[in-house]
């Protein structure tokens, strides 16, 4: 589980999607005299859950959410709660599917985070795995940028990735990664049980984690800038494996 501590669901589709998880929700805040058809659902989704609705002037909610765009609503909830490894492979199995995991080596972006949880849902990821240290966790940043994907893909959070990933090829998982050198990622055969690691948005995978890597892919690119943001380059790579995962029945 996440530390115990209070964190806030910023802005309306997340407040919805919050509000129709599981997650345990302390404290509504909506601005006061603010009327629309999205803020009218957010408060009978909290009054059906009997939950402490407090009415507050945008001001509180721009001091509560650290001057974010809260959209006249927040949640007070309870630190986000991390999977496990085993219920990432539970998500899997109970989609009937061979599980398709994500592996982030120190992501330390926020909205890069948020974004590529909103993809790996859209995507049929199963869970998405990243390290305790020197990467972002499940902030209120993460939440509002995945617009609900947080309360969807299981993130599990481990000490260490290399004996994480190395535990995953045990369990019959095959580990690819990105490189500018390596298979180009449009002929990625996805099929199976599937562990992709994405690195860090400057350094790329460490050397330790890139030695567990069975095959290497690249994003072939041709123009002057030669990188891509780590969540466009994670969302290409979901989609081909979703591709070649779900082929298009003609």
């Amino acid at each position: 589980m996440a530390e115990e501590k209070t964190d806030f669901v910023i802005g309306r589709h997340p407040a919805v999607a919050a509000l129709r998880s599981q997650q345990e929700i302390n404290k509504v805040f909506l601005q006061s005299g603010l009327k629309s058809e999205a803020i009218d659902e957010i408060r009978q989704l909290a009054q059906r859950r009997h939950l402490v609705i407090s009415e507050v002037p945008k001001q509180k909610l721009d001091q509560l959410t650290d001057h974010q765009n809260h959209q006249g609503v927040a949640l007070g909830v309870a630190a986000f709660a991390y999977a496990s490894i085993d219920d990432l492979y539970a998500n899997a199995e109970k989609k009937g599917e061979e599980p398709f995991f994500l592996i982030l080596d120190n992501v330390e972006d926020p909205h890069n985070l948020g974004s590529i949880l909103r993809t790996a849902d859209a995507s049929g990821v199963h869970g998405v795995i990243i390290p305790k240290r020197r990467a972002v966790g499940l902030t209120s940043t993460v939440a509002k940028t995945s617009t609900g994907a947080i309360e969807t893909v299981p993130v599990a959070r481990v000490t260490n990735l290399v004996n994480t990933v190395n535990d995953l090829k045990k369990r019959g998982m095959w580990i690819f990664g990105t490189d500018m050198a390596g298979t180009d990622y449009r002929d990625w055969n996805a099929k199976g049980a599937v562990g992709l690691i994405i690195g860090n948005e400057g350094k790329g995978i460490s050397r330790l984690l890139k030695d567990t890597v069975d095959q290497t892919l690249t994003i072939p690119m041709v123009g002057t800038v030669q990188s891509l943001n780590a969540s466009v380059a994670a969302g290409l790579l979901m989609y081909q494996g979703f591709n070649s995962r779900h082929p298009v029945q003609h």
